[in-house]
Formats: structure tokens, sequence, C-alpha cells
């Protein structure tokens, strides 16, 4: 927010008496009894530095380790050594293997925490198998690759007693917290309407994150040195090994990612999720550009409807990715960015675009609200204080679960043969029961099947 000038006395009682008074209970969505209350295995002294093992330690899992090295790094895991070259080579002493599952038996005595930064549909049996062995959890977003999963990992999380912590970085920020002391206090109004879009998959017509809407390759290059397909594939289908898939490429495609939706909804969604003390949608519905069996489309619109929760109304929430995004507000300032990605907030007094109340006239009139959440001491570092037994981290699983859960429901609705079912319609969600009421057929992508050997 560019505005950062202090609110006089009477804007700030304008928002303190009359309106925060009710926000204190809205705390709760960031404080909940510590760990060290709860027991459970894994108590690490909070003087001791916490033992951590990386399972896909090349790319964001390389930068996780970077930003918990103050711990003791004793043991790394990657299925392709050479992306993780760079990893092992700062960690020199750190043991190294190619299967986790190895890791986690050979190293049990050893390692009090787990990083999880592996592709998506590899997350889920990673993180469980870390959990059942009563380590602690960090896992890269979305939390798992199906529907399922999130429901079992943070189920097991809370029935193990270990810290959690999703890798949804933006949970942590300042920014995160003004939209809910925003919102908490009325400074829009009701909010019955929220839109949250970005440019992913793609950025600019030329510049492409990742392929969509592509088909599966048909010729077979050889593995390239260093990698175990193998083990890199885990728990997807077999299928023969190409470069569209890795070491990146793999969030497109059905079998391996998330898509857009799911790479970047955990981060961009949290902060609208915390603020409008969300749960479980009952519906969810989508369109798309063509799509197909192997990868997510070029670009999507999901819609989510969520019942009233307290004293807040029912609300709409809309996601877009691939380029599309919702109309210009005609609050912001001429010559005022709307950006490839964004959050917009409609509420019945005013708007919020991000942070920033629009338009600037409301915005002078409120002022900054007061602070009523306390701040972060940094992401990795609330799941380091986790594990030595202080508080919950931000995104830990029991908050980071639902969250994911409702992501992907909505990739399940961007299947194609539930878009050919549901023409116009929305997908309705008992979470209760964990089924959909309206098309039992499209039960069935709550999970997956996995390979032979592979399991949660």
């Amino acid at each position: 927010m560019k505005d950062r000038k202090k609110p006089d006395e009477k804007q700030n009682k304008k928002l303190s008496r009359r309106d925060f008074m009710g926000a204190a209970a809205a705390v709760t969505a960031f404080t909940i009894v510590p760990r060290s209350v709860l027991g459970g295995q894994g108590h690490i002294a909070p003087s001791e530095k916490v033992n951590i093992a990386g399972i896909g330690v090349g790319g964001q899992g390389g930068s996780d380790i970077r930003s918990l090295s103050s711990q003791n790094i004793v043991a790394l895991c990657d299925v392709d050594w050479r992306h993780a070259s760079g990893t092992f080579k700062r960690h020199p002493n750190a043991k190294k293997y190619k299967d986790f599952r190895v890791m986690l038996d050979e190293e049990d005595k050893n390692i009090d925490a787990v990083v999880v930064a592996t592709p998506d549909h590899v997350h889920a049996v990673a993180s469980m198998a870390a959990i059942k062995r009563g380590k602690h959890v960090y896992c890269e977003k979305p939390l798992t690759h199906s529907v399922y999963e999130a429901r079992m990992i943070a189920k097991a999380a809370r029935e193990h007693k270990v810290a959690t912590q999703m890798g949804n970085q933006g949970q942590a920020s300042e920014g995160t917290r003004l939209m809910s002391e925003y919102i908490w206090a009325g400074a829009i109004g009701q909010v019955r309407e929220v839109h949250v879009w970005t440019d992913r998959p793609l950025r600019g017509l030329n510049d492409v994150y990742w392929p969509q809407g592509v088909g599966r390759p048909t010729d077979t290059p050889p593995v390239r040195e260093g990698l175990d397909w193998d083990l890199w594939l885990g728990p997807a289908p077999e299928r023969p090994y190409h470069p569209y898939y890795v070491p990146f490429k793999w969030r497109g495609w059905w079998d391996f990612g998330t898509g857009a939706l799911g790479d970047i909804g955990c981060h961009s969604i949290d902060p609208i999720w915390r603020a409008l003390k969300l749960k479980y949608p009952v519906s969810v519905e989508a369109s798309c550009t063509l799509v197909n069996n192997e990868t997510y489309p070029v670009a999507s619109m999901v819609t989510y409807h969520f019942d009233a929760r307290g004293d807040m109304a029912p609300v709409k929430l809309t996601w877009y990715d691939g380029g599309l995004r919702p109309p210009r507000p005609d609050e912001l300032k001429e010559g005022q960015q709307f950006g490839d990605n964004g959050t917009l907030f409609v509420g019945d007094k005013g708007k919020m675009f991000g942070y920033t109340i629009i338009p600037e006239s409301l915005r002078q009139e409120i002022g900054r609200p007061p602070k009523v959440l306390p701040r972060s001491p940094g992401h990795h570092q609330e799941w380091i204080d986790a594990c030595k037994g202080g508080k919950p981290a931000g995104s830990n699983f029991d908050h980071a679960g639902p969250l994911a859960e409702a992501v992907l429901l909505g990739n399940v609705a961007l299947r194609p043969e539930i878009k050919k079912e549901l023409t116009n319609k929305s997908l309705l969600w008992d979470s209760q029961g964990f089924k959909f009421t309206n098309l039992p057929e499209a039960n069935k992508y709550l999970h997956t099947e996995y390979r032979e050997g592979w399991s949660l």
C-alpha cells in the first residue's frame, strides 16, 4: 500500500472501538495452542538445532534448504543428482540418497524433520512416510496432488502430533495480515465476491512457464544422466521419459502436476481464505479453453461458492489463469496498473485491490487499521519454532489441508469428462461426506490409483 501515513486519532477510533471488538476472536485464525502443551513425538528442546532431511532438493527444494541452513542438514534425497548438485555441494557432510524410503529407514534415528519439495504427485506419499515415523514435515505447495491426499495428510499430522508447514511463503507476509485486518474491521463492508488471477502458465505470447493444452510426446529419448526415471515417476502411472516433463515442466501434466491453479492457488487464495474465514466450498464450477486427458487447459476460470460463516455473508470466489482476469474496477485511478496477477475483494461499501482500499477517497477516510494479528518471524522460522515446541506454524496442515482441498476441487471441475457432463452447472460438494452429491462419477477424481509398490 503506497499511503503509509499514520491515521489520525479520530480515524483510529472509528475502526478500533466500533469494529475491532469482534476482531479479537478472529485472531484465533493465526493463534493455536502450542505443541509443547500437546506433547507428542519428536519434541526438540528450544536450545537445540533441528536435524533436517530434504526430499527433492533441486529448484525450490534447494531454496527451502538454504532458508533452513541455520539448522543441521543431515541427509539429502533427490532422484536427479545432476539437478540437485548445487544443494549437495553446499552440504557436503549430509548423506545423499535417491530413494526417500531408503533414507527414512537408514536415517530414522538421525532425522527430526523432513522437507518435501518433490513434484506434486510425490508430495503425499513422501510426507506420509515421514509423518508415520513421527517426523515434523514442511511440504511445498500444493500440499498434495489429490483432494483425498490432502484430507488424509492433515488427519495423519494431527494424529501423530508433528509440526507442519506448507510452502506458501506469502502467508507470513505483512500484506496477508493487512487484508484480514481491513476485512475484519468492516472497512469495505460485507464481502460477497472475490476475484483472484494469475498470468500462469502463460506470461506473454512467447514466454511459457510450462506447457498446457498439449498432448503426450511420441518420441522416446534416452533418460538423461543422473536421473532415476522410475523413482521420479513414483506413484504415477508408468510412461517413457521425456524432457517435456523434467526438471520443471511436469506442472502442466495431469499425472504429475496440478496446473496453474495448484501452483499459484495455495499462494494467492490463502490471504482470502484467512480474511474471509473460509473452510470448505459448497459448490465449484469451471470453464476453460480446450482440455484433454494429458494436460491442463491453457486458460481457465473456476468459481467457488461458500456459505455464510458466523456474521460473514455467503461469498463467491472466482479464479482466473492463463491471462484471463476480471473487468478492471472503475474505482482504480486512471493509469493505475491492474496487473497480470492480483486479488480484488468486492464489498458493500467499497473494494480492496490487493491490500489497498479503493477508491482512494475511501482509503483516506479509513486510514490504516490497528494491528490485531501477531506478525511472523518468517515463514521457515515459524516451522522451526513449531518443531521446537512453539505454537503451530501459520500454514500448518490443519490450515493447509482444507485450503489445498478447495484448490484441488477446482481441478476436478476442469476434467474433460466432468465438463462434458456438467455444462454450465456446478459440482455440489458435501465436505462432511467427502463426496459430490449431484455427479457421483466425479468422485473417482478425488484420488488417483498408485502404481504397485506405492501407498500412503
